[in-house]
Protein backbone atom coordinates (compact mmCIF):
# COMPACT_ATOMS: atom_id res chain seq x y z
CA UNK A 1 0.00 0.00 0.00
CA UNK A 2 1.43 3.38 -1.00
CA UNK A 3 1.03 5.61 2.04
CA UNK A 4 3.12 8.54 0.86
CA UNK A 5 2.37 10.05 -2.51
CA UNK A 6 4.28 13.23 -3.23
CA UNK A 7 2.60 16.09 -5.00
CA UNK A 8 5.18 18.81 -5.67
CA UNK A 9 2.60 21.26 -6.98
CA UNK A 10 0.32 21.03 -3.97
CA UNK A 11 -0.23 23.93 -1.55
CA UNK A 12 1.11 21.73 1.26
CA UNK A 13 4.70 22.20 0.06
CA UNK A 14 7.03 19.28 -0.60
CA UNK A 15 6.05 16.87 2.10
CA UNK A 16 4.58 13.45 1.71
CA UNK A 17 1.23 12.75 3.32
CA UNK A 18 -0.37 9.36 3.83
CA UNK A 19 -3.05 8.14 1.50
CA UNK A 20 -5.32 6.94 4.31
CA UNK A 21 -7.43 9.34 6.37
CA UNK A 22 -9.01 8.53 9.71
CA UNK A 23 -11.49 9.76 12.30
CA UNK A 24 -10.40 10.58 15.85
CA UNK A 25 -11.89 7.33 17.11
CA UNK A 26 -9.89 5.37 14.56
CA UNK A 27 -6.67 7.19 15.46
CA UNK A 28 -7.17 6.32 19.12
CA UNK A 29 -7.57 2.70 18.07
CA UNK A 30 -4.34 2.97 16.05
CA UNK A 31 -2.59 4.36 19.14
CA UNK A 32 -3.72 1.36 21.18
CA UNK A 33 -2.65 -1.08 18.48
CA UNK A 34 0.73 0.63 18.23
CA UNK A 35 1.32 0.32 21.98
CA UNK A 36 0.35 -3.35 21.91
CA UNK A 37 2.38 -4.22 18.82
CA UNK A 38 5.61 -2.25 19.14
CA UNK A 39 5.34 -2.68 22.24
CA UNK A 40 5.49 0.71 23.92
CA UNK A 41 3.68 2.36 26.80
CA UNK A 42 1.55 5.45 26.44
CA UNK A 43 4.03 7.91 27.91
CA UNK A 44 6.92 6.65 25.77
CA UNK A 45 4.71 7.09 22.71
CA UNK A 46 3.93 10.61 23.93
CA UNK A 47 7.64 11.32 24.27
CA UNK A 48 8.19 10.13 20.72
CA UNK A 49 5.50 12.57 19.55
CA UNK A 50 7.07 15.39 21.55
CA UNK A 51 10.51 14.64 20.14
CA UNK A 52 9.18 14.47 16.57
CA UNK A 53 7.39 17.80 17.02
CA UNK A 54 10.47 19.41 18.57
CA UNK A 55 12.73 18.22 15.74
CA UNK A 56 10.26 19.58 13.21
CA UNK A 57 10.05 22.86 15.09
CA UNK A 58 13.83 23.30 15.00
CA UNK A 59 13.89 22.62 11.25
CA UNK A 60 11.13 25.13 10.60
CA UNK A 61 12.33 27.86 13.00
CA UNK A 62 16.04 27.16 13.57
CA UNK A 63 16.77 30.67 14.84
CA UNK A 64 13.95 31.01 17.33
CA UNK A 65 15.34 32.10 20.74
CA UNK A 66 12.22 31.47 22.82
CA UNK A 67 8.87 29.79 22.82
CA UNK A 68 5.62 29.87 24.73
CA UNK A 69 3.98 26.46 25.02
CA UNK A 70 0.23 26.54 25.70
CA UNK A 71 -0.76 23.29 27.40
CA UNK A 72 -4.26 21.96 28.05
CA UNK A 73 -5.25 19.31 30.52
CA UNK A 74 -5.27 16.30 28.19
CA UNK A 75 -2.68 14.31 26.28
CA UNK A 76 -2.16 17.16 23.83
CA UNK A 77 -1.01 19.21 26.80
CA UNK A 78 1.29 16.34 27.75
CA UNK A 79 2.90 16.61 24.30
CA UNK A 80 3.49 20.27 25.06
CA UNK A 81 5.18 19.52 28.39
CA UNK A 82 7.58 17.16 26.62
CA UNK A 83 8.35 19.80 23.98
CA UNK A 84 8.96 22.38 26.71
CA UNK A 85 11.44 20.09 28.48
CA UNK A 86 13.32 19.30 25.27
CA UNK A 87 13.50 22.98 24.34
CA UNK A 88 14.85 23.91 27.76
CA UNK A 89 17.51 21.20 27.45
CA UNK A 90 18.46 22.75 24.12
CA UNK A 91 19.00 26.10 25.82
CA UNK A 92 15.93 27.92 24.56
CA UNK A 93 14.03 30.32 26.77
CA UNK A 94 10.75 28.53 27.50
CA UNK A 95 7.53 29.53 29.20
CA UNK A 96 4.77 27.01 29.84
CA UNK A 97 1.27 28.44 30.01
CA UNK A 98 -1.12 26.01 31.67
CA UNK A 99 -4.86 25.87 31.12
CA UNK A 100 -5.35 23.16 33.74
CA UNK A 101 -4.24 22.69 37.33
CA UNK A 102 -1.32 20.27 37.39
CA UNK A 103 -3.01 18.44 40.28
CA UNK A 104 -5.87 17.52 37.94
CA UNK A 105 -3.67 15.93 35.28
CA UNK A 106 -4.07 12.21 34.77
CA UNK A 107 -2.66 9.38 32.65
CA UNK A 108 0.17 10.23 30.28
CA UNK A 109 -0.27 13.96 30.85
CA UNK A 110 0.43 13.47 34.57
CA UNK A 111 3.48 11.36 33.68
CA UNK A 112 4.70 14.14 31.40
CA UNK A 113 4.42 16.66 34.22
CA UNK A 114 6.33 14.35 36.58
CA UNK A 115 9.00 13.81 33.89
CA UNK A 116 9.36 17.56 33.35
CA UNK A 117 9.81 18.22 37.06
CA UNK A 118 12.66 15.71 37.23
CA UNK A 119 14.72 17.45 34.54
CA UNK A 120 17.79 19.41 35.59
CA UNK A 121 16.53 22.36 33.55
CA UNK A 122 13.12 22.46 35.24
CA UNK A 123 14.08 25.50 37.29
CA UNK A 124 14.87 27.44 34.09
CA UNK A 125 11.29 27.13 32.89
CA UNK A 126 8.74 29.86 33.43
CA UNK A 127 5.50 28.15 34.37
CA UNK A 128 2.29 30.08 34.80
CA UNK A 129 -1.45 29.64 34.69
CA UNK A 130 -3.35 31.25 31.84
CA UNK A 131 -5.30 34.38 32.57
CA UNK A 132 -6.69 37.05 30.31
CA UNK A 133 -4.15 39.84 29.85
CA UNK A 134 -1.13 37.62 30.45
CA UNK A 135 1.93 38.94 28.66
CA UNK A 136 3.16 36.13 26.41
CA UNK A 137 6.91 36.36 25.82
CA UNK A 138 7.84 33.61 23.38
CA UNK A 139 8.87 34.45 19.83
CA UNK A 140 7.23 31.18 18.74
CA UNK A 141 3.90 29.89 20.02
CA UNK A 142 3.39 26.13 20.43
CA UNK A 143 -0.26 25.13 20.53
CA UNK A 144 -0.93 22.08 22.70
CA UNK A 145 -4.26 23.15 24.15
CA UNK A 146 -6.87 20.80 22.72
CA UNK A 147 -6.48 17.60 20.75
CA UNK A 148 -8.78 15.31 18.83
CA UNK A 149 -11.11 14.64 21.75
CA UNK A 150 -12.88 18.00 21.46
CA UNK A 151 -16.61 17.63 20.84
CA UNK A 152 -18.48 20.82 21.71
CA UNK A 153 -17.58 24.46 21.12
CA UNK A 154 -14.49 25.85 22.84
CA UNK A 155 -15.40 27.88 25.93
CA UNK A 156 -13.98 29.64 28.96
CA UNK A 157 -10.25 30.00 29.40
CA UNK A 158 -9.50 27.89 26.35
CA UNK A 159 -11.50 30.27 24.14
CA UNK A 160 -9.76 33.33 25.59
CA UNK A 161 -6.33 31.69 25.18
CA UNK A 162 -7.04 30.85 21.54
CA UNK A 163 -8.20 34.41 20.90
CA UNK A 164 -5.03 35.76 22.49
CA UNK A 165 -2.79 33.45 20.43
CA UNK A 166 -4.44 34.59 17.21
CA UNK A 167 -3.98 38.24 18.14
CA UNK A 168 -0.28 37.95 18.98
CA UNK A 169 0.82 38.04 15.35
CA UNK A 170 3.59 35.51 15.99
CA UNK A 171 4.25 32.20 14.25
CA UNK A 172 2.22 29.33 15.68
CA UNK A 173 3.16 25.65 15.62
CA UNK A 174 0.17 23.38 16.27
CA UNK A 175 0.84 19.90 17.62
CA UNK A 176 -1.39 17.12 16.26
CA UNK A 177 -4.22 19.53 15.38
CA UNK A 178 -4.92 23.25 15.75
CA UNK A 179 -6.91 23.64 18.95
CA UNK A 180 -10.60 24.13 18.27
CA UNK A 181 -10.69 22.29 14.93
CA UNK A 182 -12.86 19.17 14.74
CA UNK A 183 -10.60 16.39 13.50
CA UNK A 184 -13.53 14.44 12.05
CA UNK A 185 -15.30 17.15 10.06
CA UNK A 186 -12.91 20.06 9.53
CA UNK A 187 -15.33 22.40 11.30
CA UNK A 188 -14.13 25.09 13.69
CA UNK A 189 -15.82 24.49 17.03
CA UNK A 190 -16.49 28.05 18.11
CA UNK A 191 -12.92 29.27 17.62
CA UNK A 192 -9.61 27.72 16.60
CA UNK A 193 -5.93 28.50 16.67
CA UNK A 194 -4.67 29.71 13.31
CA UNK A 195 -1.34 27.96 12.83
CA UNK A 196 1.43 28.51 10.31
CA UNK A 197 2.53 24.88 10.63
CA UNK A 198 0.86 21.76 12.03
CA UNK A 199 2.41 18.37 12.70
CA UNK A 200 0.18 15.34 13.12
CA UNK A 201 1.00 11.78 14.12
CA UNK A 202 0.33 8.10 13.31
CA UNK A 203 -3.04 8.47 11.54
CA UNK A 204 -3.80 11.47 9.35
CA UNK A 205 -7.02 13.09 10.61
CA UNK A 206 -9.49 13.74 7.80
CA UNK A 207 -10.69 17.07 9.21
CA UNK A 208 -7.26 18.63 8.76
CA UNK A 209 -7.75 18.69 4.98
CA UNK A 210 -11.30 19.87 4.34
CA UNK A 211 -13.88 22.43 5.41
CA UNK A 212 -12.26 25.12 7.55
CA UNK A 213 -9.24 22.92 8.20
CA UNK A 214 -7.01 24.42 5.49
CA UNK A 215 -7.71 27.91 6.90
CA UNK A 216 -6.17 27.08 10.29
CA UNK A 217 -3.76 24.19 9.68
CA UNK A 218 -1.22 26.08 7.59
CA UNK A 219 1.45 23.79 6.14
CA UNK A 220 0.76 20.24 7.27
CA UNK A 221 3.51 17.82 8.31
CA UNK A 222 3.12 14.16 9.21
CA UNK A 223 5.15 11.73 11.32
CA UNK A 224 4.26 8.06 11.77
CA UNK A 225 6.34 7.90 15.01
CA UNK A 226 7.80 4.68 13.70
CA UNK A 227 4.51 2.79 13.95
CA UNK A 228 4.84 -0.30 11.73
CA UNK A 229 2.90 -0.51 8.49
CA UNK A 230 1.30 -3.70 9.79
CA UNK A 231 -0.43 -1.65 12.48
CA UNK A 232 -1.60 1.07 10.15
CA UNK A 233 -3.25 -1.44 7.81
CA UNK A 234 -5.32 -3.10 10.52
CA UNK A 235 -7.96 -0.37 10.53
CA UNK A 236 -9.75 0.52 7.31
CA UNK A 237 -9.62 4.28 6.75
CA UNK A 238 -12.84 6.27 6.46
CA UNK A 239 -11.51 8.16 3.47
CA UNK A 240 -8.64 8.10 0.98
CA UNK A 241 -6.55 11.11 0.00
CA UNK A 242 -6.65 11.57 -3.75
CA UNK A 243 -3.38 12.55 -5.39
CA UNK A 244 -2.83 13.32 -9.06
CA UNK A 245 0.41 11.32 -9.14
CA UNK A 246 -1.51 8.15 -8.34
CA UNK A 247 -4.07 8.66 -11.08
CA UNK A 248 -1.54 9.92 -13.59
CA UNK A 249 0.22 6.58 -13.28
CA UNK A 250 -3.06 4.74 -13.95
CA UNK A 251 -4.05 6.61 -17.11
CA UNK A 252 -3.55 4.19 -20.01
CA UNK A 253 -1.09 4.94 -22.77
CA UNK A 254 -2.68 5.71 -26.12
CA UNK A 255 -2.72 2.90 -28.66
CA UNK A 256 -0.37 3.33 -31.62
CA UNK A 257 -3.28 2.61 -33.99
CA UNK A 258 -5.72 4.81 -32.09
CA UNK A 259 -8.52 6.77 -33.74
CA UNK A 260 -10.96 9.33 -32.39
CA UNK A 261 -13.79 6.83 -32.07
CA UNK A 262 -11.92 4.97 -29.34
CA UNK A 263 -11.84 7.96 -27.01
CA UNK A 264 -15.50 8.79 -26.85
CA UNK A 265 -17.98 11.46 -27.85
CA UNK A 266 -18.98 14.20 -25.41
CA UNK A 267 -21.93 16.56 -25.70
CA UNK A 268 -21.89 19.75 -23.61
CA UNK A 269 -25.31 21.36 -23.21
CA UNK A 270 -25.51 24.94 -21.98
CA UNK A 271 -24.58 28.51 -22.69
CA UNK A 272 -27.77 30.51 -22.46
CA UNK A 273 -27.69 34.21 -23.33
CA UNK A 274 -24.89 35.91 -21.45
CA UNK A 275 -23.34 32.61 -20.31
CA UNK A 276 -21.78 31.20 -23.46
CA UNK A 277 -18.31 31.07 -21.93
CA UNK A 278 -19.31 28.43 -19.38
CA UNK A 279 -20.27 25.88 -22.04
CA UNK A 280 -17.25 26.80 -24.16
CA UNK A 281 -14.79 26.23 -21.31
CA UNK A 282 -16.41 22.90 -20.43
CA UNK A 283 -16.11 21.80 -24.05
CA UNK A 284 -12.49 22.94 -24.28
CA UNK A 285 -11.66 21.02 -21.11
CA UNK A 286 -13.21 17.85 -22.55
CA UNK A 287 -11.01 18.30 -25.61
CA UNK A 288 -7.89 18.90 -23.55
CA UNK A 289 -8.24 15.67 -21.55
CA UNK A 290 -8.42 13.58 -24.69
CA UNK A 291 -12.05 13.07 -25.65
CA UNK A 292 -12.27 11.90 -29.26
CA UNK A 293 -15.09 14.20 -30.37
CA UNK A 294 -16.71 17.09 -28.50
CA UNK A 295 -20.06 18.62 -29.42
CA UNK A 296 -21.89 21.58 -27.94
CA UNK A 297 -25.60 22.36 -27.95
CA UNK A 298 -25.99 26.06 -27.25
CA UNK A 299 -27.84 29.16 -28.33
CA UNK A 300 -27.60 29.71 -32.12
CA UNK A 301 -26.11 33.16 -31.58
CA UNK A 302 -23.05 31.61 -29.94
CA UNK A 303 -22.06 29.10 -32.59
CA UNK A 304 -19.79 31.35 -34.64
CA UNK A 305 -17.90 32.47 -31.53
CA UNK A 306 -17.40 28.86 -30.46
CA UNK A 307 -15.99 27.89 -33.83
CA UNK A 308 -13.70 30.92 -33.90
CA UNK A 309 -12.36 30.19 -30.41
CA UNK A 310 -12.03 26.41 -30.70
CA UNK A 311 -12.61 25.03 -34.18
CA UNK A 312 -12.21 21.43 -32.96
CA UNK A 313 -15.54 21.77 -31.12
CA UNK A 314 -18.64 20.95 -33.14
CA UNK A 315 -21.17 23.53 -32.00
CA UNK A 316 -24.82 23.44 -32.97
CA UNK A 317 -27.46 26.05 -32.28
CA UNK A 318 -30.51 24.69 -30.45
CA UNK A 319 -33.64 26.75 -29.91
CA UNK A 320 -36.00 24.01 -28.78
CA UNK A 321 -35.43 20.70 -27.05
CA UNK A 322 -36.87 18.51 -29.81
CA UNK A 323 -33.74 19.09 -31.89
CA UNK A 324 -31.55 17.76 -29.09
CA UNK A 325 -32.54 14.09 -29.31
CA UNK A 326 -30.34 13.10 -32.24
CA UNK A 327 -27.33 14.83 -30.69
CA UNK A 328 -27.78 12.94 -27.41
CA UNK A 329 -28.21 9.64 -29.26
CA UNK A 330 -24.89 10.06 -31.02
CA UNK A 331 -22.66 10.62 -27.96
CA UNK A 332 -21.30 8.58 -25.06
CA UNK A 333 -21.46 11.21 -22.30
CA UNK A 334 -23.55 14.33 -21.72
CA UNK A 335 -22.34 17.33 -19.72
CA UNK A 336 -25.40 19.34 -18.72
CA UNK A 337 -25.39 22.60 -16.79
CA UNK A 338 -22.55 25.01 -17.66
CA UNK A 339 -24.30 28.30 -18.44
CA UNK A 340 -27.62 26.47 -18.81
CA UNK A 341 -29.66 28.93 -16.78
CA UNK A 342 -33.03 28.15 -15.23
CA UNK A 343 -35.25 29.93 -17.74
CA UNK A 344 -37.54 28.12 -20.18
CA UNK A 345 -34.74 27.28 -22.64
CA UNK A 346 -32.59 25.64 -19.98
CA UNK A 347 -35.53 23.80 -18.45
CA UNK A 348 -36.48 22.27 -21.82
CA UNK A 349 -32.97 21.02 -22.50
CA UNK A 350 -32.65 19.71 -18.97
CA UNK A 351 -35.89 17.74 -19.22
CA UNK A 352 -34.80 16.24 -22.54
CA UNK A 353 -31.58 14.97 -20.99
CA UNK A 354 -33.32 13.60 -17.90
CA UNK A 355 -35.49 11.40 -20.13
CA UNK A 356 -32.41 9.57 -21.41
CA UNK A 357 -30.20 7.09 -19.64
CA UNK A 358 -26.92 8.43 -20.96
CA UNK A 359 -23.93 8.71 -18.63
CA UNK A 360 -23.83 12.36 -17.65
CA UNK A 361 -22.15 15.10 -15.67
CA UNK A 362 -24.70 17.32 -13.90
CA UNK A 363 -23.34 20.72 -12.94
CA UNK A 364 -24.34 24.31 -12.13
CA UNK A 365 -27.93 25.22 -13.02
CA UNK A 366 -28.72 21.63 -13.94
CA UNK A 367 -28.17 20.82 -10.26
CA UNK A 368 -30.59 23.55 -9.25
CA UNK A 369 -33.17 22.17 -11.65
CA UNK A 370 -32.50 18.66 -10.38
CA UNK A 371 -33.15 19.81 -6.81
CA UNK A 372 -36.71 20.74 -7.80
CA UNK A 373 -37.41 17.18 -8.92
CA UNK A 374 -37.53 13.93 -7.01
CA UNK A 375 -35.46 11.82 -9.40
CA UNK A 376 -34.64 8.17 -9.03
CA UNK A 377 -31.03 7.49 -8.21
CA UNK A 378 -28.70 6.62 -11.09
CA UNK A 379 -25.43 4.79 -11.11
CA UNK A 380 -24.12 6.43 -14.28
CA UNK A 381 -24.05 10.13 -13.45
CA UNK A 382 -21.67 12.45 -11.65
CA UNK A 383 -23.11 15.38 -9.69
CA UNK A 384 -20.78 18.27 -8.88
CA UNK A 385 -22.42 20.54 -6.26
CA UNK A 386 -20.78 23.31 -4.30
CA UNK A 387 -22.17 23.67 -0.74
CA UNK A 388 -25.07 25.89 -1.82
CA UNK A 389 -26.18 23.47 -4.50
CA UNK A 390 -25.68 20.55 -2.12
CA UNK A 391 -27.96 22.25 0.40
CA UNK A 392 -30.69 22.56 -2.23
CA UNK A 393 -30.25 18.93 -3.27
CA UNK A 394 -30.66 17.78 0.34
CA UNK A 395 -33.24 20.43 1.24
CA UNK A 396 -31.19 21.74 4.14
CA UNK A 397 -29.04 24.75 5.00
CA UNK A 398 -25.51 25.45 3.80
CA UNK A 399 -24.50 25.44 7.47
CA UNK A 400 -25.73 21.85 7.74
CA UNK A 401 -23.61 20.86 4.75
CA UNK A 402 -20.50 22.52 6.11
CA UNK A 403 -21.04 21.17 9.62
CA UNK A 404 -20.11 17.72 8.34
CA UNK A 405 -19.05 17.60 4.70
CA UNK A 406 -18.34 13.87 4.88
CA UNK A 407 -21.85 13.12 6.03
CA UNK A 408 -23.32 15.45 3.41
CA UNK A 409 -21.38 13.78 0.59
CA UNK A 410 -22.50 10.36 1.79
CA UNK A 411 -26.15 11.42 2.04
CA UNK A 412 -26.03 12.90 -1.45
CA UNK A 413 -24.57 9.70 -2.84
CA UNK A 414 -27.16 7.56 -1.08
CA UNK A 415 -30.02 9.74 -2.32
CA UNK A 416 -28.92 10.32 -5.91
CA UNK A 417 -26.54 7.45 -6.61
CA UNK A 418 -23.55 7.64 -8.94
CA UNK A 419 -20.61 9.80 -7.95
CA UNK A 420 -20.93 12.97 -5.88
CA UNK A 421 -18.25 15.65 -5.99
CA UNK A 422 -18.79 18.06 -3.09
CA UNK A 423 -16.63 20.99 -4.06
CA UNK A 424 -14.73 23.30 -1.74
CA UNK A 425 -11.42 23.31 0.12
CA UNK A 426 -10.68 19.62 0.42
CA UNK A 427 -13.16 18.50 -2.24
CA UNK A 428 -14.89 15.22 -1.36
CA UNK A 429 -15.65 12.55 -3.95
CA UNK A 430 -18.21 9.95 -2.85
CA UNK A 431 -18.53 7.05 -5.28
CA UNK A 432 -20.85 4.08 -5.28
CA UNK A 433 -19.40 1.38 -3.01
CA UNK A 434 -17.95 -1.56 -4.90
CA UNK A 435 -17.88 -4.45 -2.44
CA UNK A 436 -15.30 -3.54 0.21
CA UNK A 437 -13.74 -0.80 -1.87
CA UNK A 438 -13.51 2.58 -0.12
CA UNK A 439 -16.25 4.88 -1.32
CA UNK A 440 -14.97 8.35 -0.36
CA UNK A 441 -11.94 10.32 -1.53
CA UNK A 442 -10.62 13.70 -0.38
CA UNK A 443 -8.62 15.87 -2.77
CA UNK A 444 -6.41 18.34 -0.87
CA UNK A 445 -5.31 20.20 -3.95
CA UNK A 446 -5.98 23.51 -5.65
CA UNK A 447 -5.53 27.01 -4.24
CA UNK A 448 -7.57 30.10 -3.27
CA UNK A 449 -7.16 31.57 -6.75
CA UNK A 450 -9.79 29.08 -7.86
CA UNK A 451 -12.43 31.17 -6.13
CA UNK A 452 -13.47 32.74 -9.42
CA UNK A 453 -16.00 32.14 -12.17
CA UNK A 454 -15.68 29.28 -14.60
CA UNK A 455 -13.63 26.87 -12.48
CA UNK A 456 -16.55 24.48 -12.07
CA UNK A 457 -17.21 24.54 -15.82
CA UNK A 458 -13.64 23.42 -16.48
CA UNK A 459 -14.05 20.60 -13.95
CA UNK A 460 -17.28 19.40 -15.55
CA UNK A 461 -15.56 19.27 -18.94
CA UNK A 462 -12.61 17.31 -17.51
CA UNK A 463 -15.05 14.84 -15.98
CA UNK A 464 -16.97 14.43 -19.22
CA UNK A 465 -13.83 14.01 -21.29
CA UNK A 466 -12.39 11.33 -19.02
CA UNK A 467 -15.68 9.48 -18.54
CA UNK A 468 -16.17 9.19 -22.30
CA UNK A 469 -12.93 7.23 -22.69
CA UNK A 470 -13.84 3.59 -22.27
CA UNK A 471 -10.30 2.51 -21.45
CA UNK A 472 -10.32 4.61 -18.27
CA UNK A 473 -11.81 3.00 -15.16
CA UNK A 474 -15.04 4.88 -14.48
CA UNK A 475 -14.48 4.53 -10.71
CA UNK A 476 -11.34 6.63 -10.90
CA UNK A 477 -12.80 9.37 -13.10
CA UNK A 478 -14.07 11.48 -10.17
CA UNK A 479 -10.89 11.64 -8.08
CA UNK A 480 -8.65 11.76 -11.16
CA UNK A 481 -10.57 14.71 -12.62
CA UNK A 482 -10.63 16.67 -9.36
CA UNK A 483 -6.90 16.22 -8.76
CA UNK A 484 -6.02 17.05 -12.38
CA UNK A 485 -8.16 20.17 -12.08
CA UNK A 486 -6.54 21.24 -8.80
CA UNK A 487 -2.98 20.54 -9.83
CA UNK A 488 -3.52 22.38 -13.12
CA UNK A 489 -4.63 25.37 -11.05
CA UNK A 490 -1.53 25.04 -8.88
CA UNK A 491 0.65 24.95 -11.95
CA UNK A 492 -1.10 27.99 -13.45
CA UNK A 493 -0.65 29.84 -10.16
CA UNK A 494 3.11 29.67 -10.61
CA UNK A 495 2.74 31.92 -13.68
CA UNK A 496 -0.06 34.31 -12.76
CA UNK A 497 -0.45 34.12 -8.98
CA UNK A 498 -3.63 33.61 -7.01
CA UNK A 499 -5.20 37.04 -7.45
CA UNK A 500 -5.08 36.87 -11.24
CA UNK A 501 -5.85 33.19 -11.74
CA UNK A 502 -8.61 32.54 -14.28
CA UNK A 503 -10.41 29.39 -15.36
CA UNK A 504 -8.84 29.79 -18.79
CA UNK A 505 -5.40 29.69 -17.14
CA UNK A 506 -6.32 26.32 -15.65
CA UNK A 507 -7.39 25.12 -19.10
CA UNK A 508 -4.04 26.15 -20.53
CA UNK A 509 -2.15 24.26 -17.82
CA UNK A 510 -3.89 20.91 -18.33
CA UNK A 511 -1.65 19.81 -21.25
CA UNK A 512 1.47 20.39 -19.17
CA UNK A 513 0.35 17.73 -16.72
CA UNK A 514 -1.00 15.30 -19.31
CA UNK A 515 1.90 15.42 -21.73
CA UNK A 516 3.91 13.01 -19.58
CA UNK A 517 1.16 10.36 -19.63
Amino acid sequence: MNRALKSPLSPFEDKALPRELYTAKQVRALDRLAMETMPINGFDLMKQAGKAAFRMMLRLWPETPSLSVFCGGGNNGGDGLVIAGLAAQKGLSVEVILLADTESLSGEAAEAWAWLQQLDVFSSLTIMAWQVGLQVQGALIVDCLLGTGLIGDVRGGYASAISAINLLGRPVFAVDIPSGLCSDTGRVLGCAVKAQRTITFIGLKQGLLTGEGPNVVGVLKYDSLGVPETVLTRINPCCLRADWREFEAKLPKRQRAAHKGIYGRVLVIGGDHGMAGAALMAAEAACRVGAGLVYVATRPAHVSAFIARQPEIMAQGIDIAQYLGSMIDGVDVVVIGPGLGQAAWGQQLFQAVMHTNKPMIVDADALNLLAKLNPESRHNWILTPHPGEAARLLNCSIETIERNRFQAATELQQKYGGTIILKGAGTLIAVEPQGNEKATWLANTGNPGMASGGMGDVLSGILGGLLAQKNIDSMMVGPAAVTLHGESANLARLSVGEYSLLASDVLAAIPQLLRVV
